[in-house]
């Protein structure tokens, strides 16, 4: 199993915020993904001017493993979030949707995926499981496909 260096995953997740496109909302949000052979998978939210058509850092960073075709592989998640231009400290955590999608590679690879979460420039991270994130998910194993 990979060890999980949470500050190496939240300082990936802080390198891809760099990327993110927030013209709209000015609150930029990475995400890093680690795998079980240990490489990291990052993803930047992508707002657009329609806005429901935005997509969430970490959904940006896990469909892009699952283009790898490496979802069954998600050990752990980190995410960072904050405004553009300020100091904000205080922790991310990812959108009921994001920890949706975050519960389908969960239940796929029958792991309670941690999910590491940090504001963007505060050094303290928040540590959570996704049960405790998204109690009672719906997924995968209720339509019998795990």
């Amino acid at each position: 199993m990979t060890t999980i260096d949470a500050p190496a995953l939240i300082a990936a997740a802080r390198e891809a915020a760099r990327n993110a496109h927030a013209p709209y909302s000015r609150f930029a949000v990475g995400a890093a993904v680690l795998l079980t052979d240990g490489s990291v998978v990052t993803g930047a939210n992508f707002e657009n001017a329609s806005y429901g058509l935005s997509l969430c850092a970490e959904t940006v960073a896990l469909a892009t493993v699952n283009s790898l075709g490496r979802l069954r592989d998600v050990v752990a998640i980190g995410v960072i979030g904050g405004r553009i231009g300020h100091a904000d400290s205080s922790p991310v955590s990812p959108c009921g949707r994001c920890r949706q999608v975050i519960n389908e590679a969960a239940q796929l690879s029958g792991r309670d995926i941690p999910v590491f979460c940090a504001g963007a420039e505060g050094d303290g991270i928040a540590t959570y499981r996704l049960s405790e994130l998204l109690p009672l998910a719906f997924g995968p194993k209720d339509l019998g496909f795990v």
